[in-house]
């Protein structure tokens, strides 16, 4: 048995026919061919997954798609604009807040909602805020630093 769905998907208007138990991560990726969304530990656990929707950061491997019918879901690949990066990301990539770059779209999703909440966060409310995201391979210092260089260029 299949349901039908309609979504905005960074800004589009999407709808597909999906089984009750497609999780969005899944919808996100082989419907949609939006692979920035990464499936990490597939327990939730991880944030590799994060996207916003509706403006609040979710993991999209504990989600169905179902969820989200008639929602507005943002993907990593929503916030450039062109060749031009949100300034969340640009202020990963200029302050080292990546290695391998595997957690990095979960992060900047789970920065951005942070920032929504707290748009001047300390050090404290940032490490906080990212709890559920794992990165394996910073310490996590440039991390804190992209995120707080991010919140002020976004206005913070």
């Amino acid at each position: 048995m299949s349901i039908a769905i309609s979504l905005t998907v960074n800004g589009r208007q999407v709808s597909g026919s999906v089984e009750p138990r497609t999780l969005l991560v899944d919808f996100l990726r082989e419907h949609l061919g939006l692979t920035g969304t990464h499936v990490g530990c597939d327990t939730s656990q991880c944030g590799a997954c994060v996207v916003l929707i509706d403006g609040h950061s979710v993991k999209s491997c504990a989600t169905l798609a179902v969820q989200c019918d008639g929602a507005q879901v943002t993907t990593i690949e929503g916030l450039a604009n062109g060749a031009t990066l949100h300034p969340m990301q640009q202020a990963f990539n200029d302050h080292h807040g990546l290695q391998c770059g595997f957690c990095t779209p979960g992060m900047v999703m789970s920065a951005l909602d942070l920032v929504q909440r707290h748009p001047a966060p300390t050090d404290e409310d940032i490490r906080r805020g990212l709890e559920g995201n794992l990165c394996r391979c910073t310490g996590y210092q440039n991390i804190v630093r992209a995120v707080k260089a991010g919140a002020q260029a976004m206005g913070g």
